[in-house]
């Protein structure tokens, strides 16, 4: 055993602050992602991915700093280097058996018994590597005074060389001192590469296959649930909800998850369309998001020099206040910290409202951003707003409340579903929920929230078709939007400050 008699240093790795969860703020993010850098590209593609940290993402999906391709690597590093917070459900609907092209067989310098290819995409599985070697060599044939060279051999993986991707995404060919083609000076190799952008906004929506029973893009929501065990509670597709089709087709998809959940849906306008704040009503009018599920956000935001689609920090941002606040929506997200260093356009034009001019954008039925020491969320409005001021329907917190309670009711009595049909079933289904609302009045998380079962709404058909109805009364609170404070010149106190003490 060693004597120590001296003073020491160690170091350990790096602690980052443990990431919280949620169970009823899980966003499902809808995208493409380098699928070539994941473990198993093949398994990547439409279908749901749960992701508990960065490194899960990578591994079952690849990540790469090129978000304008791989959209969904802009959510990964949101939710989990922006915020901690988890878990986050990824679609990546680009699929390497279809988006894909040839990368035509190349020369290839060697330097050190290694190469590396600066070429994004490559599937290794794809790769075909031949060389002039030593082998190849010995069967180059005399024929009177010249001489025919015979074809480059094939090598193989494994026995020859070995592949890596380096932290750019590039393919690192490393020859092995045991192969064939250790002393070669260049490669020609001929790849697969996947294609982002092959992937059409038809990918995207998705569809049902009626001949194979598969589910591709938006569909694939519908696996979340019986897959996961998750409720979806946001969906976005950052960097593709900028198209109307799409912004509508994910809107459709907020209500009957599953037949029974709900969830809101995060739209980014198109900057294009909106270049200024006094844009954004029209833009908003002209892309359709007119939904009560919907919340419609703009301009971009910007961190560390990096352009993020609003909706892919303001997914993390409501995710993280969700799980924050005992994991119930009943805070609204605006005027939260975004994490993030401005607002800009795409072509990385800087944006900074101030509160009148936000306020504006907010009375369009749009979420934006100001800086307020630290930059923040603003607005409440959902996207139905100003055309529909039902309070369920237009206030951000009260919509997710909704849902929330909603949800909670479907979860906690699935177990009750094929029960007897009795008095007794009906009680615990109305004191058990009644409890759980007591408690969040109590913790003033809303000002009411009950359920009653009435007998005039159970007829005599329901019970014998097996029919429970119940009502749920609700009542969350709505924000302290606008507060004002009036102001008068106290004469009397000024008089009284005059007059000589006796």
């Amino acid at each position: 055993m060693e004597y120590k008699h001296r003073i020491e240093v160690s170091e350990k790795a790096t602690s980052f602050p443990s990431p919280v969860t949620t169970e009823y703020g899980i966003q499902v993010v809808f995208g493409t992602a380098p699928v070539n850098l994941a473990e198993d590209p093949y398994a990547a593609a439409n279908r749901p991915i749960r992701a508990g940290s960065f490194e899960d993402a990578k591994t079952a999906l690849g990540y790469s700093d090129n978000w304008d391709k791989y959209t969904l690597c802009m959510s990964m590093y949101a939710c989990f280097q922006v915020f901690q917070v988890n878990p986050v459900i990824f679609i990546n609907v680009l699929d390497p058996t279809v988006h894909v092209k040839e990368l035509e067989a190349a020369d290839y310098p060697v330097e050190g018994h290694q190469t590396v290819i600066e070429t994004e995409g490559i599937l290794m599985d794809q790769v075909k590597i031949t060389a002039q070697t030593d082998a190849a060599k010995v069967g180059t044939a005399q024929i009177g005074t010249a001489k025919v060279a015979s074809e480059a051999a094939e090598l193989k993986e494994g026995t020859d060389y070995v592949m890596d991707f380096d932290e750019y995404g590039h393919l690192v060919v490393t020859l092995l001192s045991g192969g064939s083609a250790y002393e070669v000076d260049s490669i020609s190799l001929s790849a697969k590469v996947i294609a982002p952008e092959l992937v059409t906004e038809a990918d995207i929506i998705g569809a049902y296959d009626a001949e194979t029973g598969k589910e591709s893009g938006l569909e694939v929501l519908r696996q979340v649930y019986p897959r996961l065990g998750c409720i979806p509670s946001i969906l976005l597709a950052p960097g593709w909800t900028e198209k109307p089709n799409i912004g509508a087709a994910l809107q459709e998809k907020c209500v009957n998850i599953n037949g029974s959940f709900k969830a809101v849906c995060l739209l980014d306008l198109d900057t294009e369309l909106a270049g200024k704040y006094t844009d954004c009503g029209e833009a908003k009018e002209k892309m359709g998001y007119d939904g009560e599920h919907a919340i419609v956000l703009w301009p971009k935001v910007i961190k560390d020099g990096r352009i993020f689609c609003y909706s892919a920090v303001y997914g993390a941002m409501m995710s993280y206040n969700t799980s924050e606040n005992q994991d119930v929506p009943y805070l609204y997200p605006s005027n939260k910290d975004l994490n993030v260093d401005g607002t800009v356009l795409a072509d990385g034009s800087e944006i900074l409202l101030d509160q009148v001019q936000a306020g504006n954008v907010n009375g369009e039925g749009v979420v934006t951003a100001i800086c307020d020491m630290t930059w923040k969320s603003f607005g409440n409005n959902t996207a139905c707003f100003p055309e529909n001021t039902d309070p369920k329907d237009r206030w951000i917190g009260c919509r997710r409340m909704f849902d929330f309670a909603g949800n909670y009711f479907v979860r906690e009595n699935s177990g009750r579903l094929d029960g007897n049909m009795n008095r007794r079933l009906v009680d615990d289904i109305i004191n058990s929920f009644n409890i759980w609302g007591n408690s969040l009045v109590a913790n003033g998380m809303c000002a009411g929230l009950y359920a009653e079962y009435r007998e005039e709404d159970n007829t005599q058909e329901d019970i014998l078709s097996g029919h429970i109805k119940v009502r749920i009364f609700m009542a969350p609170y709505t924000p302290a939007e606008y507060i004002n404070a009036t102001m008068e010149f106290d004469v009397t106190a000024l008089q009284n400050a005059m007059v000589q003490e006796e």
